[in-house]
């Protein structure tokens, strides 16, 4: 199955993404359960959190190109949103 590709990205708060996807469905992603890991650590600064941008293509949402999750990543975990 191929996954819709994110069209845009926004921080709603210091730990939570609103994703709008290519297929214009849109999902909420709370980022606080990788917040415990090394790499993700750096999220936990809400002004780096708010930085966020959509990866060429749509494959990804990324922060300053060394932290990323993925579109399926992002379609399969964020709550639904009508």
């Amino acid at each position: 199955m191929q996954y819709p590709k994110v069209k845009s990205a926004l921080a709603i708060d210091d730990h939570t993404l609103l994703v709008e996807f290519d297929n214009d469905e849109k999902r909420k992603y709370d980022v606080t359960p990788l917040l415990k890991t090394d790499m993700f650590s750096p999220l936990r600064n809400p002004a780096f959190f708010k930085s966020v941008q959509v990866e060429q293509g749509g494959y990804a949402v990324v922060w300053d190109s060394a932290i990323d999750i993925s579109e399926y990543e992002l379609w399969q975990h964020g709550q639904a949103v009508p």
